[in-house]
């Protein structure tokens, strides 16, 4: 590893940091990722940590690039490592002129070694303090000026400001500049996660409740929404286990309250019936679907887009259903407003399919605002004795009401029902009631057409095209640049919006479907839609796609 060569960053640079559970090393990823944002880069960051509460080796990768990116790369040009696994178990990532700065006290490495454990132990600093000292190490090494480091920590270190300046002084004065990160003039942006982005949509859509047993990796959209429920006059709750957090949410749903449940694959099965009751009661909730790599419980903290099919396919019976995938930040914020939206206009269940390389990524934010619109609710129904929760409209859709209205019943059933909400097993009936449900998905069809559910990036001149979905986006979107193929992802998979995708891939002669997981999920939805794609790349070992080896990959499909 090189160090003593004075060189200068100005297009991209990669950070990896690293220790044990309990050493703060997301909130060190953060506080790194916040350095660069201050000085005008574009930011993301990918954590990477076993299911332990103590102990494993944890790691962030932030890496800062002049334009929007959303992917890591497989080498990085500094390594922070406050144990000598992180030196270790990341030598392939280490390049030319990478530079080492570690904890002298626990690591052996070449580069620049601080003592760690006597600088805490003269300033009287906790052990997690360590990140602050190698922070401010990296800040000097990196010819990072250190008022930069005082306005970060000031907004992202408010606890025991002070003291944790002192120890990132110290690492800032113990070490020596070996490069420069030049400074852009690009504005800063917020940076914020996947699930904070998901929650702030849901909120701009008009959220009114938020349900959910904690699971990896949505656990911490609950968390999130538990700080600003308050503020937004939102009722937040953590019931005992998964059906009675879809059982609650249906309930919020019966009274009026905007209502969205967060999971993962284990806790949706619990929830299925509930998604089927949602489907026949037409009662709307939106479920964040958070994949990670399993069956079963599988690696809790990897990621994996293995619930597609569960998600287009959960629960009994027939009924239509919404299924997203947002692949960055500005999706997930812009389709969690628009699933909530569209749940409440065509009273059916909505799933947000993320994982946790979106849930828990970190992103350079550009709110989205101005170009989400505003979906109108059908026709309000007037209360009255003869209000009919049910009735037969022309889109399927019925006018909603919720209680208590004076005399006025409104009786919602999970069993086939009539247009009054009364049980019936007549076949003329049940045939009207499957009927009208069917009506509603294909108005909603009609309206995700509108809405912009396929984005094309990259060449749109080529023949060729990436065609992914959810979180590969970002690193398909970089691969589709350097190699000059056309970028195309359904953002909208259930219903599929055909025509628009079809319209997508015209003037193509050759399509690769890029995905996590074995399977080839997406791929098998397209084949059932009549577009059938020449060539597959897949990942499924829990861990996503690097540009460098999406590339690599790409590269050998097309030779």
């Amino acid at each position: 590893m090189l160090f003593g060569v004075l060189f200068t960053f100005m297009e991209e640079l990669s950070v990896l940091i690293g220790g044990k559970a309990g050493d703060g090393i997301n909130s060190a990823g953060m506080v790194v990722a916040h350095l660069f944002n201050r000085m005008g880069y574009r930011v993301y960051m990918y954590f990477d940590y076993p299911s332990l509460i103590k102990g494993g080796h944890n790691f962030a990768i932030v890496r800062a690039a002049k334009e929007k990116i959303g992917a890591h790369r497989s080498q990085v040009d500094f390594i922070l490592a406050l144990n000598q696994d992180t030196i270790d178990f990341h030598q392939d990532m280490v390049h030319g002129k990478t530079v080492a700065l570690y904890d002298r006290s626990k690591v052996r490495a070449e580069g620049v070694g601080i003592d760690l454990a006597q600088i805490l132990k003269e300033e009287n600093a906790p052990p997690v303090m360590g990140n602050s000292c190698i922070i401010g190490a990296f800040a000097k090494a990196a010819g990072i000026e250190w008022k930069v480091i005082e306005e970060v920590f000031a907004r992202q270190v408010p606890k025991a400001l002070s003291l944790n300046l002192r120890v990132a002084r110290r690492g800032f004065d113990g070490a020596r500049e070996c490069c420069r990160i030049a400074t852009l003039t690009s504005s800063a942006l917020p940076v914020i996660s996947g699930n904070e982005a998901i929650g702030l949509g849901l909120i701009h859509g008009g959220l009114d409740a938020y349900v959910a047993y904690p699971m990896t990796p949505t656990s911490n959209i609950l968390h999130f929404m538990a700080e600003v429920a308050e503020s937004h006059d939102m009722l937040v709750f953590h019931p005992e286990n998964e059906i009675a957090v879809m059982m609650m949410a249906l309930g919020l749903g019966y009274a009026g309250k905007r209502t969205a449940v967060g999971t993962s694959g284990g806790g949706f099965c619990l929830m299925t019936e509930g998604l089927s009751l949602s489907g026949m009661s037409e009662i709307p909730v939106v479920v964040v679907l958070g994949q990670r790599a399993g069956p079963s419980t599988g690696m809790p903290t990897y990621t994996a887009q293995s619930d597609l099919q569960f998600a287009l396919h959960a629960g009994q019976g027939e009924f239509p259903r919404l299924v997203v995938a947002p692949g960055d930040a500005e999706q997930a914020y812009a389709w969690s407003d628009l699933s909530l939206q569209l749940s409440w206009k065509y009273q059916v269940p909505a799933v947000i399919l993320c994982d946790k390389t979106l849930c828990e990524g970190f992103y350079s934010f550009s709110r989205p605002d101005f170009k989400i619109p505003r979906i109108g609710l059908p026709p309000g129904a007037s209360p009255g004795p003869a209000y009919a929760r049910y009735h037969l409209s022309e889109n399927g859709v019925s006018p909603m009401l919720a209680p208590p209205r004076q005399d006025t019943v409104i009786k919602v059933n999970g069993y086939t029902h009539d247009q009054s909400g009364i049980t019936t097993e007549k076949a003329d009936i049940a045939a009207l009631m499957s009927e009208k449900r069917q009506k509603k998905g294909t108005a909603l069809a009609g309206e995700i057409s509108s809405l912009n559910p396929v984005v094309v990036d990259g060449d749109t001149g080529t023949d060729t095209a990436l065609i992914c979905w959810g979180s590969t986006t970002g690193v398909c979107r970089e691969v589709a640049a350097v190699l000059g193929l056309r970028l195309v992802q359904p953002i909208v998979l259930s219903p599929l919006p055909e025509k628009v995708l079809q319209d997508a891939l015209r003037g193509t002669d050759r399509q690769i479907v890029i995905e996590e997981n074995a399977e080839g999920q997406l791929a098998m939805l397209l084949a059932r839609h009549g577009i059938r794609p020449d060539s597959h790349i897949r990942r499924y070992d829990g861990r996503p796609f690097t540009v460098e080896e999406l590339e690599a990959r790409a590269r050998e499909v097309l030779a």
